[in-house]
């Protein structure tokens, strides 16, 4: 568990070429149109709300620990990729996450607001470590043992087990554009108000899946349809959306032009007035989308790889000068060494509590 890596001082020698760009760009959509994360997010937001003090109080205590602590913004650790992708496949780069604990030790280690994985992750060690970090159940996932594989996200805990093993929040998937988005709905949807009833917090993966999104280019991370399953998240009352940082638009036409049939429904003005193409202006569609900020937007930092400092810091500071809430990052962390994995959330960090990364 030794570090290994030399980290940059600053955040501009992560973006390398891209830093006067992604630090100076101006916003198509103003920042006087979102709610704006800061230390008095419950308060400001939530306290308007429907949500019951008890939801305010676990909501509190996600945005209180850790780094960020008090400043509106969140770094989570999430490991569900377990089951989602097989265990071998996420923890044989670093085998010592076979071992749950060691989950939660990354997350308290590198001072993330919370540590999202699964029932029997979090229900091997809740006893030791529920009341030292706020623990977020994933409630359903994506089962990849089946043959041939299947997509389709499926319950795998209950909310009264979440409440029962001291989570201060539950989350899920909801694969939007799939044949089983319905039901996935009506279960998230009905899992989520017996949350807020046990005085939880709910938080949302709105992940795109169809393979009509699949052409030229992958528009499963398109602006615009990215923003619509937030549309869709925040009204089965996500209090946080989880989402891809988009890197194109236009996934409505795309989709219309490579079937020949019409489908969905948008507008000109989201592509002449609301958006462009730089990836800040992606985001803030995005954010738009989750009741113009109410609903807290954090992106996710993707699959590890060569440059998983410098695609993380870059993403991190694409959500924050979005006026987003925070990153969740899991491969990138866990797939390299204790140490480092501290280091590469610490880097992420250190984005949202720099004065010198601006909302744009």
């Amino acid at each position: 568990m030794t570090a290994t890596l030399s980290v940059p001082q600053s955040i501009e020698s992560w973006l390398g070429e891209e830093a006067q760009d992604l630090l100076t760009h101006k916003a198509k959509i103003s920042k006087d149109l979102i709610h704006l994360p800061g230390p008095d997010w419950i308060e400001r937001i939530f306290a308007q709300s429907d949500r019951s003090p008890q939801v305010l109080r676990s909501l509190q205590q996600l945005y209180s620990y850790g780094r960020l602590a008090n400043t509106g913004y969140l770094s989570i650790l999430p490991v569900d990729q377990g089951i989602e992708h097989s265990a071998g496949a996420s923890f044989a780069p670093n085998p010592i996450y076979f071992d749950s604990e060691n989950i939660i030790k990354l997350a308290i280690a590198a001072g993330c607001n919370a540590v999202a994985t699964t029932l029997g992750v979090l229900g091997s060690v809740s006893r030791k470590y529920a009341h030292k970090i706020p623990f977020i159940l994933k409630l359903n996932h994506n089962e990849l043992l089946t043959y041939p594989n299947k997509f389709d996200q499926i319950m795998f805990a209950s909310v009264e087990q979440a409440w029962n093993l001291g989570a201060v929040a539950v989350g899920a998937t909801i694969y939007f554009g799939s044949e089983e988005s319905d039901r996935q709905i009506q279960e998230v949807s009905q899992a989520f108000a017996l949350a807020h009833e046990y005085g939880m917090a709910t938080i949302l993966w709105c992940y795109l899946r169809n393979d009509a999104f699949k052409q030229d280019k992958d528009y499963h991370l398109a602006g615009d349809l990215t923003a619509q399953a937030n549309h869709l998240g925040v009204t089965i009352q996500a209090d946080i959306i989880k989402q891809k940082l988009p890197e194109l638009n236009n996934g409505y036409k795309a989709v219309a032009q490579a079937t020949g049939a019409s489908y969905g429904k948008t507008h000109e003005k989201v592509y002449s007035e609301l958006t462009t193409d730089h990836p800040i202006d992606l985001t803030r569609y995005q954010l738009l989308n989750c009741y113009a900020g109410r609903a807290g937007l954090i992106n996710s930092g993707g699959a590890s790889g060569k440059n998983d400092f410098a695609e993380a810091i870059r993403t991190a500071v694409v959500n924050k000068r979005a006026g987003g809430s925070g990153l969740i990052s899991g491969r990138k962390t866990f797939q390299r060494p204790f140490e480092e994995g501290v280091q590469l959330f610490h880097a992420i960090q250190d984005v949202y509590l720099s004065p010198d990364v601006t909302i744009a």
